[in-house]
C-alpha cells in the first residue's frame, strides 16, 4: 500500500506541475479576468457536475466568504446548489439545460462564467457556455484531457493534459485555491504566499 501512496503521490504532483506549465499563463489571464469582472461590477458564474459542482461550490464559499484575508465579500454564484432549480429545470425541460436557465436568468454582459468539466464534454456545461457566450459573458472553462468540446468552445480554457480523472480534479481545485489567492491579494491588498 505504501508504494500505491508514493505513486499516486507522484503522478498527482506531475499532473499539477504540467498543468502549471502548460497553462500558467492562461491560469494569469482567468485571474486577471476576474479581478477586472470584480472591479467593474460583475459576478461570477460557476458551474459543472459531480466533483466538478462541488469545486464550483468550493470556490463561490471562497469568494464569498474569504480564502486566506478577512475582507468584504466577492460576488460568485454557485449554480449547482439550488436543488429545486435544477430539479424543475430537468423535469421540465432537461438536464441539458439546468445552467442555460440560470445563466439567462442571473447573467449579464459583464459577469464571467466558469464552467468545470473534466472531460470537456459535458452537453450542460457546453450549453451554457455557448448562451453565455451568446450574451455577451466572457467565459472560461477548467477541462482535462484533450479538453473535450469546450476547447474550441471558451473565451479560454485552461486545461489539465491528462486523462486520470483523479488527477485532473486535484489540479482544478489546486488552480481554484491559486486564483483565489491571487484575486484577494489584488483587490484587497497583501501577499499571503
Amino acid at each position: 500500500m505504501l508504494a500505491k501512496l508514493q505513486d499516486s503521490l507522484k503522478k498527482s504532483i506531475a499532473a499539477k506541475e504540467a498543468f502549471a506549465k502548460d497553462q500558467g499563463k492562461n491560469i494569469i489571464t482567468l485571474v486577471e479576468k476576474i479581478i477586472a469582472t470584480m472591479h467593474e461590477g460583475g459576478k461570477l458564474l460557476i458551474f459543472g457536475n459531480g466533483g466538478s459542482a462541488a469545486d464550483a461550490q468550493h470556490m463561490a464559499a471562497e469568494f464569498i466568504n474569504r480564502f486566506l484575508i478577512n475582507r468584504a465579500p466577492l460576488p460568485a454564484i454557485a449554480l449547482t446548489t439550488d436543488t429545486s432549480v435544477i430539479t424543475s429545470i430537468s423535469n421540465d425541460f432537461s438536464y441539458d439545460d439546468i445552467f442555460v436557465k440560470q445563466i439567462q436568468a442571473l447573467g449579464k454582459k459583464g459577469d464571467l462564467a466558469l464552467g468545470i468539466s473534466t472531460s470537456g464534454n459535458s452537453p450542460n456545461v457546453v450549453k451554457a457556455v455557448e448562451t453565455a457566450m451568446d450574451m455577451g459573458i466572457y467565459t472560461a472553462v477548467l477541462t482535462g484531457g484533450t479538453g473535450g468540446i469546450l476547447i474550441d468552445k471558451a473565451d479560454l480554457c485552461l486545461n489539465v493534459p491528462t486523462s486520470f480523472t483523479p488527477n485532473i480534479q486535484e489540479s482544478h481545485i489546486w488552480a481554484i485555491h491559486l486564483i483565489c489567492q491571487l484575486v484577494e491579494e489584488a483587490i484587497f491588498g497583501g501577499d499571503r504566499a
